[in-house]
């Protein structure tokens, strides 16, 4: 094989592999024919989305994946929710008898988040890490989104899509 340095590297992530706390989540059809979403029913919560990103690591430095930005598509149906907030995690594993330690990524999202990412529209917020770095073998990152929701806000999440570089 030879050598490998792509700056334009993407990885989808269906929403089928989130995670979703508080509220009443469902599979659902979505607005798009042939597509599914994770649909929040509507209720006065603060829902927490997490979305992994799945991306090849590597023991070596400066080898593997170095995530750059994500791209989280949601749509917000009935009502605005008060705000929509995403922080980037990296998650240390523990060795044999310690704990994980979670770090938070600086990081920045292009819609702001009580106007532009909670009115009811579709939308597709880029999320873009600071400073960005290749991926240890030894941690995971995630980002997790803060859904503050109205009584009436449903919200349905289509995917996410990390843009990363791949260097081996």
């Amino acid at each position: 094989m030879g050598y490998v340095h792509d700056t334009h590297m993407q990885q989808y992530i269906p929403p089928t592999a989130f995670s979703f706390v508080t509220g009443t989540w469902t599979h659902a059809a979505g607005n798009v024919a042939h597509t599914i979403v994770m649909q929040k029913a509507a209720g006065a919560e603060t829902a927490t989305v997490t979305i992994p990103l799945l991306v090849p690591g590597n023991s070596v430095d400066l080898k593997g994946s170095k995530i750059n930005s994500v791209e989280i598509d949601y749509e917000i149906l009935t009502a605005a929710a008060t705000s929509i907030t995403a922080t980037v995690w990296k998650i240390a594993r523990g060795a044999d008898d310690a704990v994980a330690v979670a770090t938070q990524v600086t990081a920045t999202q292009d819609l702001t988040a009580a106007t532009t990412a909670a009115d009811v529209d579709q939308h597709n917020l880029l999320v873009t890490i600071t400073t960005p770095e290749y991926i240890d073998d030894d941690d995971h990152w995630f980002v997790e989104l803060a859904c503050i929701c109205a009584g009436t806000t449903v919200l349905e999440f289509l995917g996410a899509q990390v843009n990363y570089t791949f260097k081996a």
